[in-house]
């Protein structure tokens, strides 16, 4: 997976899955990660804008879900989060007169869009609780 943005907010999710009558603070979740908590405020932020979260400010603030676990799919959180498709970026500007450059980034679009479909249907069949209990 080659967006880190997903990462992030996959590991905030499951600490928020981990303590789901807490609010947790960005600097805790930053500190599970060993990242800036700029970064997690973004990606919280982003998450919040999708009523994935909800959050309290001040300084007895924090985040919790929005919802429980079990109703908070995998292939949401990728589709609300991705930026980059999952088998590279398309070429920039490749020869028109040559036969496969001047098709090639339609047909690596296509691939890349079945490859994507394939993936968000299997994550659709995830919840975050089924990912978070995983973990120990």
């Amino acid at each position: 997976m080659n967006d880190r943005r997903f990462v992030i907010s996959m590991h905030i999710l499951v600490l928020l899955s981990k303590f789901p009558d807490e609010l947790l603070s960005s600097d805790f979740l930053a500190g599970s990660m060993n990242i800036n908590s700029v970064l997690v405020r973004k990606e919280l932020s982003n998450l919040r804008k999708h009523n994935i979260v909800i959050s309290k400010e001040g300084k007895n603030g924090g985040c919790m879900l929005a919802r429980p676990a079990n109703e908070i799919f995998i292939s949401d959180v990728y589709k609300i989060v991705s930026t980059h498709s999952i088998l590279g970026n398309e070429l920039a500007s490749p020869n028109p007169k040559c036969p496969v450059g001047k098709q090639i980034n339609e047909h690596l679009y296509d691939l890349n869009k079945e490859a994507e479909d394939i993936m968000i249907s299997r994550l659709a069949n995830q919840t975050l609780a089924d990912f978070s209990n995983r973990f120990e």
